[in-house]
């Protein structure tokens, strides 16, 4: 009887998960295209930026063995790229950001997608809480200087989060290290493939 029980149970689990499984991909499909589209305006590019992606391995600058990079395009021709970047060394643990760079180096913007960071200090850097993460939008890597790409209590151009210094740091120093990558590789990154 106990066995009855159990595979009915199994059974209802699995043809819920499968009758579930095309909404939640379809959901999950839609809000990453509404984080993408903030970095990346819809009427800028007439590509399936979800789909038109690329992995590439520089752990060094992205934090990850294999980041995933989201290519905009029009008519065919480079308009962004929406860098997957990790902080490894946030206070609390990773930080996961997406970094859009325009083709022409240009930060389109940044947004915070998953991090551990304390309440009421670190977390100030999602847009939801306050607006320092807009703060880097129109920045390239020569503006302000790559030199200056710290917080300004270290010398450089950027204010930082008050009472989350270490987290501040790391953020600015992810958003400097995607914008090397995207000069580095230029227009690779809209190739099929990148070194």
């Amino acid at each position: 009887m106990l066995s009855a029980f159990a595979l009915a149970g199994v059974t209802l689990v699995a043809a819920t998960y499968q009758t579930t499984r095309p909404h939640i991909l379809h959901n999950e499909h839609l809000s990453l295209l509404r984080r993408l589209e903030v970095l990346v305006p819809p009427v800028t590019i007439d590509n399936d930026i979800v789909n038109d992606t690329i992995k590439v391995h520089a752990n060094s600058l992205l934090g990850a063995n294999t980041s995933l990079v989201y290519r905009g395009r029009k008519h065919n021709q480079p308009v962004a790229v929406i860098i997957n970047s990790v902080i490894p060394d946030g206070y609390a643990g990773a930080i996961n950001l997406l970094i859009a760079v325009g083709s022409d180096g240009i930060l389109n913007g940044v947004r915070v997608i998953a991090h551990k960071e304390t309440p009421g200090l670190g977390d100030k850097i999602e847009e939801q809480k306050t607006n320092w993460i807009l703060s880097f939008n129109g920045k390239s890597i020569y503006n302000p200087p790559q030199a200056e790409w710290e917080t300004k209590r270290d010398g450089g151009a950027f204010d930082h989060i008050t009472g989350a210094t270490i987290t501040s740091r790391a953020v600015i120093h992810a958003i400097r290290n995607a914008l090397i990558f995207a000069e580095q590789q230029g227009t690779k990154l809209y190739a099929d493939s990148v070194q």
